[in-house]
Parts: C-alpha cells; structure tokens; sequence
C-alpha cells in the first residue's frame, strides 16, 4: 500500500531519484558497503580480487587480440603495444561498471524478499547499492590504468580533467538499467538467463578491443548511438591521445544517460507496489 503511494510523485516529476538517493543517502552507503563485502566474504585476498580479476582478464584479452591478431587503436602514429594494453584496459574498466550492474540487476529484488515485505522501506535503494559497489570496482581499476599511463604510457595530460565528467555520465545510464532489469526480472525470471549474451555483445557492440573507426558505415549508422562506445572513445581520446573532446558525443552520452534513468526510475516506481505479490 505504501508503495503504491509513494510512486505517485516519481511519474509526476522527472529527477525524483535525486531526491530519493539524497533523502536515503545514509542507508544507500550502508547498503553499498554491505555488498562489496559480501563479493569478497570468505576470499583470503579480500578486496585484493578488485585488482586482480580485472588484470587477469586484461592478461587473457592482451594475449589474444593484442598479441594473435596483433591488435592496434592507430590513436596516435608511434603507439606503441603497451599503449595498445592501457588503451584496452582503460576500455574494459570502463565497461566493467555496467556489465557488473548487468550481472547483479535482474535478481537483485528477487533474492532480498524481506525487505520487500516492510512496508516503509525505499526498495529504489538496493538496485542504487548495486550500482555504487560496481562504481567502487570500477574506481580501483582505474588507478591501476592512470597509474600505468602515468610510468608506462605517453603519460598524464591536462585533458585528464574531462574523464570525471565522462564517468559521472555513465552513473545514471548504470542507475536506470539497474531499477528497469531489477523491477522486470522480478515478473520474468528469464532476463537473467540472457544477460551474459547481452553483455557479451555490448562488449564488441562499444569498440573496447577496436577503434570506432574500423567499423563498417553500414554498421556505424546503428553503433554511433551506443553510449557505451561513446564513454570508452571519449575516454580514450581524453587520457590515451590527447585528443581535443567530442562536446557533441559528451552531450549527447550525458543526455541519454539522464534519459534512461529517469525512465528506469519511473519503471521501477510503476512495478514496485506489485512486488510483494510475487515474491
């Protein structure tokens, strides 16, 4: 019953997850630190896996793409193959904030059944603590990459300053895929048995082993809308390159993003009163 109150301003007014978030901030920070530690509740290296999984699969992509198919972003004239490694592992990191949040969405409400029945608690929260435990993950990869372009690569340039706004354009688009899979995989099971293909073809669909400019014309009519591709091309050109920023694809990342977590919000909202029903 309070559910269904409570999401009558959230299809009102767009931006109420901003309200929500801050009103519950406290309780989303509790909730974000529980699941970080959870992941790793019982590992002897602890927080240590946070580094290391992300330089493992690096090792296993650098070998294959940079190595077999001898792999090169053409970014700028002497790249070099560790330029090629910290380009590629600057791409996954990026990526890696939204294919966790992909991974964990779809069951996130159905395997917390208790907190759905209390009437009063904000059930928005947990998806959003989904979201910062990948947010966190992500961070620590990212200091291994700056760190390595800083000793290993063409180091650190004053473009850097754009990558804080880059990375705060993907947190609502993560935010709005976690409230719309969670909401929907609560009514169809089925979503979280699809999401490792999903991820898999987001991966190639964002140019993360390649260049956007190697795709074909015919293909790069659909690909140049993925906000995804976008926020690794963007990134790379603004720590790898030293590339001027494409304002037009920041603008457009940041508007879409805005869009998709208003809408997953909304959806989320919409479905919460009926939750209980089927849990």
């Amino acid at each position: 019953m309070s559910q269904s109150s409570s999401s009558a301003p959230a299809l009102s007014r767009p931006f109420t997850f901003l309200h929500s978030l801050h009103r519950h901030r406290s309780l989303l920070w509790q909730f974000t630190l529980r699941n970080i530690e959870l992941r790793h509740k019982g590992s002897h290296l602890g927080l240590i896996w946070s580094l290391l999984n992300p330089l493992l699969m690096l090792g296993l992509y650098v070998f294959v793409f940079g190595y077999i198919f001898n792999g090169k972003f053409n970014g700028v004239a002497d790249e070099t193959k560790v330029d090629y490694v910290l380009a590629l592992f600057l791409g996954l990191t990026i990526f890696q904030l939204f294919t966790e949040v992909l991974a964990i969405a779809p069951t996130v409400i159905v395997t917390q059944p208790n907190f759905v029945k209390k009437v009063v608690f904000p059930l928005e929260i947990i998806p959003a603590a989904s979201v910062g435990a990948a947010l966190f993950h992500m961070l620590m990869s990212l200091i291994l990459v700056l760190a390595g372009v800083a000793f290993l690569g063409p180091g650190l340039n004053a473009k850097i300053v754009w990558l804080p706004l880059i990375l705060l354009s993907l947190i609502p688009l993560a935010l709005g895929a976690s409230w719309f899979l969670s909401a929907v995989g609560v009514f169809f099971r089925d979503i979280a048995q699809v999401i490792g293909f999903v991820s898999m073809a987001l991966l190639y669909a964002s140019a993360v082993f390649f260049p956007p400019s190697i795709v074909p014309a015919a293909l790069w009519k659909f690909l140049r809308f993925n906000p995804l591709l976008l926020a690794v091309d963007l990134s790379r050109n603004a720590v790898m390159w030293d590339h001027p920023v494409n304002l037009a694809h920041l603008g457009y990342l940041m508007a879409v993003s805005l869009m998709i977590c208003c809408g997953g919000y909304w959806c989320f909202k919409k479905l919460a009163p009926a939750f209980a029903d089927v849990l």
